[in-house]
């Protein structure tokens, strides 16, 4: 990531313990922290008791054409569930409605947490991925004005149509499967 000291310039900053940059010229230390991520899981019931999970198809790389949750980076100034609100509305163009007397957070149920590693432009990215989950009745397709290039498709699966090999991310994988209860 960095080949020169960003206070210094000297050459000899190296990476040490798998996250900290450290420059013994000047004693400058970055520690590449992990970076906060979200996921959600929009269960649409069916009937009969059953359900659909609304899955994305990633429009562009890291694994463009594989499935995905609704979600992504907290931004800076953002809580978690700000943040994976605000990623649920650009990406699918629609917001989960917070019903009166309710916050943000009391309509999301956090299923788990889950590392990952995000490559992005040959830079990978360490992750703490945060998935929730969302109960959205009635929820289609013409509800959805889908994020231009980021999104390919959108995909509603029951969870036995799931092949998890198109899960695009290990930590997705993980999720998915803590929610459905499948080893």
């Amino acid at each position: 990531m960095f080949n020169y000291c960003p206070a210094c310039a000297s050459e000899k900053i190296s990476f040490a313990d798998g996250r900290a940059f450290r420059c013994p010229a000047c004693g400058f230390v970055y520690y590449h922290n992990t970076a906060s991520a979200t996921g959600c899981i929009i269960s649409v019931p069916q009937p009969a008791g059953t359900e659909k999970i609304l899955f994305l198809v990633r429009g562009h790389e890291p694994a463009k054409g594989k499935l995905d949750l609704p979600g992504g980076f907290v931004d800076p100034g953002e809580g978690a569930i700000e943040g994976l609100y605000r990623e649920i509305k650009e990406e699918t163009g629609w917001a989960p409605p917070v019903p009166e007397g309710k916050t943000l957070a009391g309509i999301f149920t956090l299923i788990d947490s889950f590392p990952n590693v995000y490559p992005y432009k040959n830079i990978p990215y360490n992750t703490c991925d945060l998935f929730f989950s969302l109960c959205a009745p009635g929820l289609c397709g013409k509800d959805l004005h889908l994020q231009g290039g980021e999104i390919a498709a959108v995909r509603f699966l029951k969870p036995e149509e799931i092949n998890y090999d198109e899960i695009a991310f290990d930590s997705t994988r993980r999720a998915v499967r803590a929610y459905l209860r499948v080893d």
